[in-house]
């Protein structure tokens, strides 16, 4: 088989997921916004909305350790696919993925290896978060 055709259906594999993961987690936040909402209605004091507020900012993190979309620039045209465009170790769920298949944060020798605008903007986020 090709290895072009290899990384394509590992990067399929990945996305359906990353696509699954998401779905869960997005019917669980819709339940759970409901719930954390309710108990500050009955039990905040003056209008305090503590736990409405702490169940968006896990479902935040969730997102941006998630990334769904993320690394998808360059992706077609890198003959790593996904893998090419991310960073093995990340605190993503492809960079925790990439460093399992390759054994550790050391990508594949490769020159030119570019960080996207998306590994910026995480690991602004993360910090902000945690």
């Amino acid at each position: 088989m090709d290895p072009r055709t290899k990384v394509s259906i590992r990067d399929f594999a990945i996305f359906q997921l990353k696509l699954m993961i998401d779905g869960l987690k997005d019917g669980a936040v819709f339940v759970m916004s409901f719930v954390a909402f309710g108990i500050d209605l009955v039990f905040g004091r003056h209008g305090r909305r503590r736990f409405f507020y702490k169940m968006m900012r896990v479902s935040e993190r969730l997102d941006l350790w998630l990334n769904l979309h993320g690394a998808t620039e360059g992706a077609d045209e890198d003959p790593d696919g996904l893998f090419g465009t991310s960073k093995a170790g990340s605190d993503t769920l492809l960079g925790q993925v990439e460093q399992i298949v390759r054994g550790g944060d050391e990508p594949s020798p490769r020159k030119n290896r570019r960080p996207t605008r998306v590994h910026a903007h995480i690991g602004s986020s993360s910090t902000r978060l945690m």
